[in-house]
């Protein structure tokens, strides 16, 4: 960033341009009509600067309004590409529109019916029925709590995925935790630790613990029981979360740029400064499946007995096999389990990571529910499906390949403000979002954006909740595959349930009723290793 900032420059047009129409008319009493096209710039920078609640108009005065002017005559753009049949419909774009309007209230309706290809392979609808139900319940509550839990969480179906302290600024993390406050439902913090920040307006948490153990760890970097305990008794934190992986940059770590870490920062996560924050690829406080389930029973005792779950992108499918065999041998089960995508987004990883390592999500959702059916634990364990989701068809989508509630990023960040300028790992966010600059992020409203957060999350429930409806059903968990069909070639239309291979209860446990398409992984999978 150059030395000035562009409020800072705007007050030097002003100076300078007030300067030069007085010294001009001096020689040329004309030059103050200038001042007729100056005036109004002046005016709405200095409205812009300290009115606006818009972040980008608050740090980029005048200027600004440029993105908003082409924003608003993207649709007549966009529309001239899909009759032109040119690149096909912006689909990312509909959507960030969709949470955009969602997220300020305002009306989301469209007009002329569906615009999608309704015709092209891998189009995707819900079956409605005839006698659609009533919607009875507003505001749906998934219990979280196995046979080991005392303190069971009801869960909202949609919550914040993990974005850590660090990574996003203080105001856009106060932001987050104010619109899950306000609508009752979980904020996960994201590996960086438990900020003072996720702490200022009492909503709900999921504390998660990754590799690098921030927060609730020794010098040395390793696993410190008191300082877990003390933090995880805390009446906000709701549930713990074990990363194991996450779908955008799997098997690599967490990545904190050393441009991004402040004192503050490096003292909640108890790491030096002057350098990049990178947590391990794996664990030091276990080192084999069994250890994970070890693990899980520790902290559940140590936070009291509130639900203990991990996070995962899958990857080879013999290493959940044999977390999977441990949990049978243990007796020992997560509360939860979070299955992350290969698609998940991230504010800095190597592109090869991010673009062709891990499970897609819908995949590696539909193989865990399916192992879990086949070990006779399902019932014992919820399943977070973390990806990208927009809209609540997505939510619907992942319920009916076995999600019991969603995680989001990408979407609460562009109810804050997000513009997806892709700038996360330069500490240069336009919107105060992904930044620990303070004259960027102090442009960011916490009250109004938080308020943004909590519309976004109750329109999504409300659409929800009407979509159950005309699929004639009253609860979430009725949701089933064969809700949602897909176009899968020219005419041809298979349900989700025909399109993947659901295994019977239990057939995992007996040696001859083992699917031949998992024979070869069970066998691989130990319980003592994550190796074969």
């Amino acid at each position: 960033m150059s030395k000035f900032n562009v409020r800072q420059w705007f007050t030097v047009f002003i100076l300078f341009s007030l300067t030069v129409i007085f010294i001009l008319s001096y020689f040329w009493p004309d030059a103050i009509y200038l001042l007729f096209f100056v005036a109004p710039l002046v005016l709405l920078g200095l409205h812009d600067m300290f009115v606006s609640d818009r972040t980008l108009l608050r740090l980029y005065p005048v200027i600004g309004h440029l993105r908003y002017l082409f924003e608003s005559i993207r649709p007549e753009i966009q529309q001239y590409f899909v009759e032109s049949n040119i690149n096909g419909r912006p689909i990312n774009r509909e959507y960030r529109d969709l949470v955009y309007q969602r997220a300020k209230g305002v009306r989301d309706t469209r007009p002329f019916g569906t615009q999608f290809d309704v015709y092209r392979n891998g189009y995707e609808w819900v079956n409605h029925s005839l006698a659609p139900t009533k919607i009875i319940v507003h505001h749906p509550r998934i219990k979280f709590g196995g046979k080991d839990c005392v303190k069971p969480y009801l869960a909202s179906p949609l919550n914040i995925s993990a974005m850590s302290f660090g990574a996003l600024s203080k105001n856009a993390i106060m932001a987050l935790n104010k619109g899950a406050k306000l609508g009752d439902f979980a904020h996960n913090t994201g590996e960086g630790g438990l900020s003072p920040y996720h702490q200022q307006y009492d909503g709900d948490l999921i504390w998660q613990i990754g590799t690098g153990y921030f927060g609730c760890r020794d010098s040395d970097g390793n696993f410190d029981e008191k300082l877990f305990a003390q933090k995880a008794n805390t009446e906000q934190v709701k549930m713990i979360e074990i990363k194991l992986s996450q779908g955008a940059k799997p098997g690599h770590g967490g990545i904190l740029p050393a441009v991004k870490l402040t004192q503050e920062i490096a003292d909640i996560r108890h790491v030096p400064m002057g350098e990049d924050v990178i947590s391990p690829p794996a664990h030091t406080a276990f080192s084999t499946p069994l250890g994970l389930l070890e693990f899980v029973q520790k902290l559940r005792e140590l936070s009291g007995g509130k639900p203990i779950g991990f996070k995962l992108c899958i990857g080879r499918k013999e290493e959940f096999l044999a977390i999977c065999k441990a949990m049978i041998s243990t007796q020992i089960t997560p509360d939860f389990i979070t299955i992350d995508g290969g698609e998940g987004g991230t504010g800095a990883a190597p592109i090869e990571l991010t673009n062709s390592v891990g499970t897609p999500l819908r995949d590696g959702l539909v193989f865990v529910h399916n192992a879990l059916i086949g070990c006779g634990l399902r019932n014992e364990i919820k399943l977070i499906a973390s990806g990208k989701t927009f809209s609540a068809f997505h939510i619907f989508r992942l319920m009916a390949l076995g999600a019991d509630t969603v995680n989001t990023a990408r979407a609460m960040m562009l109810a804050l403000g997000c513009i997806q300028s892709r700038r996360c790992n330069t500490d240069k966010c336009p919107t105060g979002i992904a930044t620990q600059d303070a004259r960027r992020y102090n442009a960011l409203n916490v009250d109004k954006k938080g308020q943004r957060v909590f519309q976004f999350h109750q329109a999504m429930i409300e659409n929800l909740m009407e979509l159950l409806a005309a699929a004639g059903l009253q609860d979430l968990n009725q949701i089933k595959p064969h809700h949602v069909n897909q176009r899968t070639h020219n005419n041809e239309i298979h349900h989700y349930g025909e399109l993947d291979d659901w295994i019977a209860e239990g057939c995992l446990l007996a040696e001859k009723k083992v699917p031949d398409t998992w024979q070869v992984n069970w066998d691989l999978a130990d319980p003592e290793s994550w190796t074969h």
